[in-house]
């Protein structure tokens, strides 16, 4: 064992820790269970620009009492030197995760011992809530206990600006500075004061309600196709506290709720991961939606900031709808909506990340909507919703990883809105004699048949960290002169901030804050895009193919067309 992960360990033993904590560290060294100690000690659980995430259990390098009341500390550490001479409130949800209720109440002791008002959510709730409670309550910060949809293991810690959206720059840096002067337990203030910690009640649930039903276009349709089928599972997660309220407030009177995934339970009993955009977390929806004959599938991850979805194709078997299929879909509708009734003055955007389909773009130019492009992670969208704050209005945006956001009431992604806005969408297309999935086609048949996946190759430990980053050295130097025989004639380079016009050789700056993702565009408007992820050992291929529908009945035949394609662009950039 190294010395210095020794050297933390005799702290830890030594120092003000729990006696539980202190005899589980003695019985690994007594067995001599140096692997496991390593992995504890090695390093320190990094706050991060999105908080803290890790696996669960004692040590420097896993989410307990300890990391997160560190973390905290930091924080009010923070918001006190920003906000000198003010009360300052924050507000504290969690989902349903392995001590998730423990590590919020730990949350909110930290930060009322240090003279912070705290609004604490009593139960578990979804993570946009608490965005929207921010907002709501008027408080300078949020927090919410939750590893989205990462394994049971897994734990988090998100924290959360005066918007309401994800803390970004210049605060995020700085927060992370503040958590790393936490040096020894002894400096956090664990000794809460009750006097400053205020129970959230059932009315800031109903407020969030009344706003999602604010985003109801037509409410007539739903009336007239009330009785459609939908399954829903929360998949064990938050959704069960809101998902089927909302559908039943909206008039929907015929919602199947998966009852073997209805409890809240960060074991996630019936699944292998709680995430919607895997479809053995869907199984058991699909197989209630097959014996129902039901209309539609709505599933939520544990947090509730993504949704999945499942409708009938064209030929009558159940199908699951990809993040980028949902999010066009959601623009396609509210464009028209808007349009309908109105309200499109050419003061209106919606938003979208960088990896996520041109079709959105392509729709809202069609309307005369601006629609601009942002880094990977929401917070990008909500930052962008507070610039235009005043000038401009936010009709709804989305990023291809399931998560969508419909009106500026809330400034994370939003699965409970989501679910409204989809149930929405399906009576809609009900009500004109049609599937959701025929509205697919019939969108694609306008815009362009617009294909993408997501390529993740695995690159563990620090051989596999230099490996990336050889990997972005080799394509930012030597970029491929074409793709799927198309000819390179842009190349966007974010970490060096330019974007380059490879036809007439201009270069101009992408004027979006600097990431390490390079994007390839090609002639026929195939597009690339190469990323490295932030918080998991992976690289990550967005790849994007497009071909014209002439007619919905081809479908079938362009499809294949464009899977054709991506598979070449695969085995040509050596992707597998």
């Amino acid at each position: 064992m190294e010395t210095a992960i020794r050297q933390k360990i005799d702290t830890w033993l030594s120092g003000n820790y729990d006696a539980d904590t202190k005899a589980y560290l003695n019985k690994l060294l007594t067995d001599n269970n140096d692997a496991e100690l390593n992995d504890a000690f090695y390093k320190d659980l990094e706050f991060g620009t999105g908080g803290l995430r890790g696996t669960i259990g004692i040590g420097t390098n896993r989410m307990n009492q300890y990391t997160v009341g560190m973390a905290t500390q930091g924080l009010a550490n923070y918001l006190k030197q920003t906000y000198p001479n003010e009360e300052i409130r924050v507000a504290i949800a969690h989902d349903s995760r392995i001590k998730s209720d423990t590590f919020a109440q730990i949350t909110a002791d930290v930060f009322s011992a240090n003279g912070i008002k705290v609004f604490l959510f009593p139960e578990l709730r979804p993570t946009p809530e608490l965005s929207f409670a921010v907002r709501e309550l008027k408080c300078h910060s949020g927090v919410v206990i939750t590893a989205s949809h990462n394994p049971k293991e897994y734990n988090g810690y998100k924290a959360y600006w005066n918007d309401g959206g994800q803390v970004i720059a210049p605060h995020d840096k700085n927060i992370i500075g503040e958590v790393q002067k936490i040096k020894s337990v002894d400096e956090v203030k664990f000794a809460g004061n009750p006097d400053l910690i205020v129970k959230i009640g059932p009315e800031l649930d109903e407020k969030y309600r009344k706003m999602i039903l604010g985003n109801v276009v037509f409410p007539d349709v739903i009336q007239r196709q009330k009785a459609m089928k939908i399954v829903f599972t929360p998949i064990h997660g938050t959704g069960i506290t809101q998902v089927p309220q909302v559908l039943e407030l909206m008039g929907f009177t015929n919602v199947h709720v998966i009852e073997e995934q209805a409890k809240p339970d960060g074991t996630f009993p019936t699944v292998v991961y709680p995430n919607p955009e895997e479809k053995e977390a869907m199984s058991l929806a699909l197989k209630k939606a097959a014996e129902l004959d039901a209309d539609l599938i709505l599933a939520t991850d544990p947090d509730s900031d993504r949704v999945g979805i499942g409708v009938k194709n064209h030929h009558g078997k159940w199908q699951l709808l990809n993040g980028n299929q949902t999010g066009s879909l959601i623009i396609y509708y509210l464009l028209q909506a808007w349009k309908q009734a109105g309200k499109i003055t050419g003061k209106e955007f919606v938003a979208k990340t960088i990896v996520t389909t041109d079709l959105i773009d392509k729709m809202a130019a069609d309307y005369g909507v601006e629609c601009p492009n942002v880094l990977t992670g929401f917070k990008y969208i909500a930052a962008k919703i507070k610039a235009y704050e005043g000038e401009k209005k936010f009709i709804a945006g989305g990023e291809e990883s399931y998560g969508y956001l419909v009106g500026d009431a809330v400034r994370d992604k939003d699965a409970i809105a989501s679910c409204a806005i989809i149930a929405e969408l399906v009576a809609y297309a009900k009500d004109k004699g049609i599937s959701l999935f025929d509205m697919m086609r019939e969108m694609y048949a306008k815009y362009g048949f617009y294909y993408e996946t997501l390529i993740s190759l695995t690159k563990k430990g620090q051989s596999g960290a230099e490996e990336i980053k050889q990997m972005m050295n080799n394509m930012r130097n030597n970029p491929p002169k074409t793709v799927a025989g198309s000819p390179l004639v842009r190349l966007l380079d974010y970490e060096l901030g330019q974007d380059r016009d490879l036809i007439n050789g201009t270069t101009k700056p992408t004027e979006l804050e600097k990431s390490d993702v390079l994007q390839f565009i090609t002639a026929d408007g195939t597009k690339v895009s190469a990323r490295p992820s932030g918080t998991e050992p992976k690289i990550k291929f967005y790849v994007s193919v497009n071909e014209p529908l002439e007619n919905k009945e081809d479908f079938d035949a362009v499809f294949e067309k464009l899977k054709g394609k991506v598979a070449s662009i695969v085995e040509e950039l050596k992707l597998s």
